[in-house]
């Protein structure tokens, strides 16, 4: 018989036994447990240890120069000073740090508020800029006044910096903080990095991939929390390319100075190479106002400005060619064998087309002219004419082998194709049909035809190279032969091109020229060119009748268009240069004289003539060796 207190005993040890084989069991368990971590996975736990106490860190490389093509550094990097705050170092008191910080460098309420702003999205330990591109007397100022700052540092780095100012501002462009919207298509994580600058416009953002560089890295050692201990190893990364442009700086420096108080563009090409040896826009900006970041006030004055000085009006102005067309009309109409050179019209001031009068600018008329004689007086009955004989498919066909209508393909962003009116495009467009009237339009380089002050360098380039068309270029080939032309052959009669090149001597060299003012000797070296004057406002009858208004008299928005190409030297041609002056009245009065000054200094520095600096080579700037 087994009693009550033995059934309770063995009820004790079997509990006693199932506690310890449980125990045994979660014992090996963890042991196993244990032997798999410590041993057999140790390695993978140890990397993973190591890369929570180990942080690494991109580092922006020096962004690349940009020079022209002898040397001279037209986009630099400069010392740039910056004011950082550390928040957890203020004593508690971001407001008194900011307030005793003011009295030395005053700061805006926006600036105020920005700071506020990313304080609080930051960690108490990360800086937060307060504002890069110190002066020396404010970072030696706030260096002094260091005991009374809590928090305030300052940091060392490189800015962007353009010698020129306003100078090359179309061409360089600017530099600008990636924006929220373009980080989110990031294609380098250097992106990514606060304050980093990527290329906005013009060089900068064509050759922005070049320029930036490939980055570099930071391994630093961090605490729980992710503050800096010590740096563990750095890698500066690779220094973005330097890139030579085509550019001559002098040059650049005399075009802007000229035209500098007009609304306008001058684009200088080497008729071999296709180079472009200046160009200009005027008016024009500060890049180094991008690079610090504009305000809102000077964004405005920009933007609303009816001179538009963010376009480059070189590549992306449009504008009708006026009677620098005239060549190409004169051109198709010689190849359409409805005209010889010797062809004489007879210009009496108009001439009608039913019941409508087309004038001639010379309203008394020329009388007999030629054809040369007709490029040197531009007369535009002359041309009218002509251009009825020859007719709107052959005139188009003629200038689209120049390139009207199409873009030359330079290597910088913004540029526009223009237009070259066809009977297809008029039906296509406008849903209208071609009239003779439109062909007389053209027939003068008026109407519906647009082109830029580029396509009418390129196309002057053609005429002074026997035909040949470049494609223009900013940079600086790897592999460069300064006399073999690089371009399209359009097959133009030679003879006729030479015809073209003595109407455009006659214009510039002739007494009764109508660009005699714009002659040019330098040591025997002269030019040849063509006026151009299109109309902004139509001049209606009545107006005619109660007496036309001088130019100067009319609202500036009202006024002409003033244009002219030239090429010289003329008994060897190297240069090829187009000027538009918006508004500016008269071709000959105002875009001539321009081009002359212009045509002038090329033709005395002849930059053509001298090698260019070696590409990408390694220079010296401000901001150290690059």
């Amino acid at each position: 018989m087994i009693t009550r207190d033995g059934d309770k005993g063995k009820m004790l040890t079997r509990r006693a036994a199932m506690v310890a084989g449980g125990q045994l069991f979660l014992s090996s368990v963890l042991l196993g447990r244990m032997y798999w971590l410590q041993v057999l996975e140790s390695d993978r736990y140890k990397t993973l240890a190591e890369e929570n106490r180990i942080s690494t860190r991109l580092i922006a490389p020096p962004r690349g120069l940009i020079y022209d093509r002898f040397g001279t550094v037209l986009a630099d990097n400069n010392q740039n000073f910056r004011a950082l705050v550390i928040s957890e170092q203020t004593e508690g008191n971001l407001n008194a740090t900011l307030e005793a910080l003011n009295k030395i460098l005053p700061l805006t309420d926006a600036e105020i508020q920005r700071i506020r702003r990313e304080v609080r999205r930051s960690r108490d330990f990360t800086p937060v800029t307060i504002r890069e591109n110190l002066s020396w007397q404010e970072m030696a100022a706030i260096q002094l006044n260091a005991p009374d700052l809590p928090g305030i540092i300052i940091d060392e780095g490189l800015s962007r910096y353009y010698p020129g100012r306003e100078e090359s501002a179309h061409v360089l462009g600017y530099v600008g903080v990636v924006s929220e919207q373009e980080i989110a298509t990031a294609g380098s994580p250097l992106w990514k990095l606060p304050g980093f600058r990527i290329g906005k416009a013009g060089i900068e953002l064509q050759y922005n991939a070049e320029l930036c560089g490939k980055e570099g890295a930071q391994r630093v050692e961090v605490n729980a929390v992710g503050r800096v201990i010590r740096e563990i190893e750095r890698d500066e990364g690779v220094a973005g390319k330097s890139l030579p442009l085509t550019i001559d700086e002098r040059l650049q420096k005399i075009a802007y100075k000229r035209m500098e108080n007009q609304s306008g563009s001058a684009v200088l090409l080497d008729i071999y190479t296709g180079e472009v040896l200046m160009m200009v826009s005027t008016p024009a900006f500060d890049p180094n106002a991008f690079n610090r970041g504009l305000t809102s006030e000077e964004w405005k004055a920009l933007s609303n400005n009816d001179r538009k000085p963010l376009l480059n009006k070189a590549l992306g102005g449009l504008y009708s060619p006026g009677s620098t067309f005239k060549m190409v009309v004169a051109l198709a109409a010689l190849e359409a064998g409805v005209i010889r050179p010797e062809t004489k019209i007879d210009c009496r001031g108009y001439t009608m087309m039913g019941n409508h009068r087309f004038h001639c600018w010379k309203g008394a008329g020329h009388g007999e002219l030629n054809l040369k004689e007709a490029l040197m007086h531009s007369c535009d009955i002359y041309f009218y004419e002509i251009a009825r004989r020859t007719g709107i498919d052959k005139i188009s066909a003629m200038a689209k082998k120049f390139g009207f209508g199409s873009l030359t393909g330079i290597n910088l962003p913004g540029e526009k194709a223009g237009l070259m009116p066809t009977r297809h495009w008029k039906e296509m467009v406008l849903g209208e049909q071609w009239l003779q009237g439109d062909t007389y339009n053209v027939g003068i380089g008026q109407g519906a035809i647009l082109a830029t002050p580029l396509q009418l360098a390129v196309m002057t380039a053609a005429l002074a190279n026997d035909g040949i068309k470049v494609s223009p270029t900013l940079i600086v080939p790897e592999k460069r032969s300064p006399n073999a032309t690089r371009g399209e052959y359009l097959n133009i009669s030679k003879n006729y091109l030479q015809l073209m090149r003595d109407g455009m001597f006659e214009v510039v060299n002739n007494p009764k020229g109508t660009a005699k003012w714009a002659k040019v000797d330098v040591d025997g070296k002269l030019i040849a060119g063509k006026t151009g004057t299109t109309q902004v406002k139509r001049i209606s009858m009545k107006e005619r009748e109660q007496g036309l208004k001088r130019q100067e008299e009319l609202p500036w928005e009202d006024r002409n268009h003033a244009l002219f190409v030239t090429f010289g030297p003329t008994d060897n041609p190297r240069y090829a240069l187009a000027v538009v002056i918006e508004h500016g009245g008269g071709g000959s009065t105002t875009a001539a004289p321009i081009a002359r000054d212009i045509m002038r200094a090329a033709l005395r520095l002849d930059p053509a003539a001298k090698q260019p600096v070696k590409p990408h080579k390694t220079i010296i700037s401000s901001g150290g060796v690059k």
